[in-house]
């Protein structure tokens, strides 16, 4: 996404995400066709005041650059809608109308951009994402730009910035037009699923994370289920909301008297059996884009998960019988985190923007 800013330029580029007091940055150098990590990472406020943060991060030496917005998945609404029948320039406004009634907010207080689904040639498929973010966080971040100088020209989001690395991904492996799928785990709330193809985002959607996901054993293979407390996969019937994204995902803990009188044995069984909802959940997603995009089939998952990615990836491997890898920038940056860092988790998708086409239609 373009959005009309502009400040002083800058023979580097920053990329950058501001959300709950936590400020990540990824510093690049263009190097032939790709770019050197100078230096990353992440900046918490705290009890500080913002002035006092600006100071920090001047320390740092990131004052006065040409710099790129990663807005984080609660910034905004990612939604799915069919494509206006207006004239390219129209669609801003047509799509404005048209989720009037979607977007959590009153449309004079959003900022809006759109991007069509897939390459926008396929056939029957007219559709298009919509990005409305509100205008308080987009002010939010131009302050701080404006602290810091910043040349902010480009605001984009996860989803799309998922999707670049999954495009590098397969230009690396020789398989550029193929379709790739891509689970990132870059909290302790949330994963981001995308599907993309020929350098283009088709599929998204949202997995909400069972509490304590991240510190959950995801499974042991001494640990069987049971069917008074599991249910099995035909049976879970996931909801898939506009875009794709799903807000209905219950994760609570239906098996919580199980555990109290199990002690430690029966918490490992609810652990379990609530981390076999988001394989589930995953599974659901690639079953429907083999029965939507069958001319499309998948070559392969790669998932994120920080420190954990390689277990993730097994674990997932296993319970789908398929074979999943893990997304890494580290083979493909210079310089960038280790998996196991844990700013990892919060630098990977701002390296995503690095690959921002500037050319491509939204």
């Amino acid at each position: 996404m373009r959005w009309p800013w502009k400040r002083k330029s800058s023979s580097d580029l920053l990329v950058v995400s501001w959300h709950e007091q936590t400020l990540a940055y990824v510093q690049a150098r263009g190097v032939g066709k790709g770019y050197e990590i100078l230096r990353q990472g992440v900046e918490r406020q705290g009890s500080d005041s913002r002035e006092a943060l600006v100071s920090r991060v001047r320390a740092l030496g990131l004052e006065g650059l040409r710099a790129h917005f990663l807005l984080r998945p609660e910034q905004y609404q990612f939604l799915q809608i069919e494509a206006p029948a207006v004239p390219p320039e129209e669609l801003r406004a047509a799509a404005r109308y048209q989720v009037r009634e979607m977007v959590d907010a009153h449309l004079d207080d959003i900022t809006l951009d759109v991007m069509r689904l897939g390459t926008g040639q396929d056939k029957g498929q007219s559709q298009l994402f919509v990005v409305a973010a509100k205008n308080a966080v987009v002010r939010d971040a131009m302050e701080l730009a404006d602290a810091l100088n910043w040349d902010v020209s480009v605001i984009d989001v996860q989803e799309t910035a998922q999707r670049n690395l999954q495009t590098l991904v397969a230009q690396s492996e020789g398989r550029p037009d193929r379709a790739t799928a891509a689970l990132v785990l870059a909290d302790n709330k949330q994963a981001m699923l995308t599907i993309s193809a020929s350098e283009e985002l088709f599929y998204t959607r949202r997995l909400e994370l069972p509490e304590g996901f991240m510190t959950m054993v995801w499974g042991q293979s001494e640990i069987a289920a049971s069917p008074d407390t599991y249910t099995p996969v035909s049976e879970y019937v996931p909801d898939y909301n506009v875009g794709g994204v799903s807000y209905g995902n219950d994760y609570s803990d239906a098996s919580a008297p199980a555990a109290s009188a199990g002690g430690a044995g029966g918490r490992a069984q609810a652990d379990y059996e609530r981390a076999q909802r988001l394989v589930v959940e995953v599974q659901r997603s690639l079953d429907l884009w083999e029965r939507s995009w069958s001319q499309l089939p998948l070559t392969g998952l790669r998932v994120f998960a920080g420190a954990r990615s390689q277990e993730l990836a097994d674990w997932l491997g296993r319970e789908m019988g398929q074979s999943v890898g893990v997304l890494s920038a580290t083979p493909l940056f210079k310089g960038f985190l280790p998996a196991d860092n844990p700013d990892a988790a919060y630098c990977l998708p701002l390296v995503g923007v690095l690959l921002r086409t500037e050319g491509r239609k939204l």
